[in-house]
């Protein structure tokens, strides 16, 4: 059993990780906290696509005369660039929307602003 969690220690990490974020979504009031707990979901999905394109004994995929196989698969790293500019940029969308709520309505806390309505 350890082997196994050891041979798979990048795939436990990223679930330890987003199951930490997951609890902060769930448990946190303040919406700042939860997003930051949307963040650290998005990197462990992040880092899991990346272990899977991971390849033992792998080599840049640069062919031409004495290229070594196995070829690290490129693809999973170009999809996570562009997961990262997403990323970014709701972020940056969320700060702004939990400022404009602060400044309507004198808090961040969900509990508050649900009795507010």
């Amino acid at each position: 059993m350890i082997d196994l969690l050891w041979d798979n220690l990048d795939y436990a990490a990223s679930m330890v990780l987003f199951c930490i974020g997951l609890y902060a979504v769930i448990t946190r009031n303040n919406l700042i906290k939860k997003f930051m707990g949307l963040n650290i979901m998005e990197t462990a999905i992040f880092a899991f696509i990346v272990a899977l394109g991971v390849v033992d004994g792998g080599n840049a995929p640069i062919m031409g005369e004495g290229a070594a196989k196995p070829f690290i698969n490129p693809l999973p790293q170009a999809l996570i660039l562009t997961g990262i500019v997403v990323a970014v940029s709701t972020t940056a969308l969320a700060l702004s929307l939990v400022i404009r709520i602060w400044r309507q309505c004198g808090t961040i806390e969900a509990d508050e602003l649900r009795e507010a309505e």
